[in-house]
């Protein structure tokens, strides 16, 4: 556990493992332990860094001004503090928005690049519907439905047949000790809705796996495979019995991608 001082915030991240560095980097309203159903596994194989977006987690303070760009900085300040030339970079989401920034401004940065569940811009239904979540939370009287709400999105059907899984992980989402503000999540928000790599994919020439999953709501299938052939040096893999949460609900899977793709690079 340590801290990166940056100026305007102070950036937490934690580092495990040995061998080639692997940067993970959270989507929306996650942080670095939402990483955990796949840190110890690829800890086995990389040193595994993990780290809390500006607006998330550790990092304080959350009301500081949250761009993708700001967060991709963020990113490649934290690879300089680490004193490592260069680090494969995974970005799950908001978080695959972070890492092809990261891979467009900064490529002599990323060696290799997974984009999970992502792609190069944001539809305007996931931009609106989030814009909602942002005020039903900021007004939320029942957090138990608004965090039940959101798993519809983000899991699988599967996921629900089992009710006491289901209350299991509202229970802990409300008891999380790093919550999220409202402010900070629409901020986050704001940051995904402006950003657009459509026309720079050109410039990401690093080896890339994208990665999408049979039931993601958020970034579909098709949407996924779509994103990869735009991009130069790109393949696809898809995982099933999972929703957008890959790396939660099909850990196992997820991780045999990445260690199967990463070295070879």
């Amino acid at each position: 556990m340590a801290m990166l001082a940056r100026g305007d915030v102070d950036l937490y991240y934690e580092s495990v493992g040995d061998g080639p560095p692997l940067l993970l980097i959270a989507g929306l309203a996650s942080d670095s332990l939402s990483w955990q159903p796949v840190v110890a596994d690829l800890a086995a194989h990389y040193r595994v860094i993990t780290v809390d977006n500006r607006g998330a987690g550790r990092t304080t303070p959350q009301t500081a001004a949250t761009t993708i760009r700001a967060m991709a900085d963020d990113c490649v300040a934290l690879i300089e503090h680490l004193g490592l030339p260069s680090a494969h970079v995974l970005g799950h989401s908001m978080g695959g928005f972070v890492a092809q920034d990261c891979a467009i401004r900064y490529p002599d940065k990323v060696n290799a690049l997974v984009l999970a569940a992502t792609s190069s811009v944001n539809s305007k239904r996931n931009n609106d519907m989030f814009s909602d979540w942002a005020s039903a939370l900021a007004d939320a009287a029942d957090r138990k439905a608004w965090f039940r709400n959101l798993f519809y999105w983000i899991f699988s059907t599967r996921f629900f047949n089992d009710a006491a899984v289901v209350d299991a992980a509202i229970q802990y989402a409300l008891a999380y000790p790093y919550p999220q503000s409202a402010t900070a999540f629409r901020n986050q928000i704001g940051a995904i809705a402006a950003f657009d790599s459509t026309k720079a994919l050109a410039s990401i020439r690093m080896q890339t796996l994208v990665l999408g999953s049979g039931e993601d709501l958020l970034f579909p299938l098709d949407e996924c495979r779509k994103f990869a052939r735009s991009l130069p040096n790109a393949e696809f893999a898809a995982i099933e019995n999972a929703g957008h949460s890959i790396h939660m609900e099909n850990p196992q899977a997820f991780v045999k991608h990445v260690i199967d793709f990463l070295p070879r690079r």
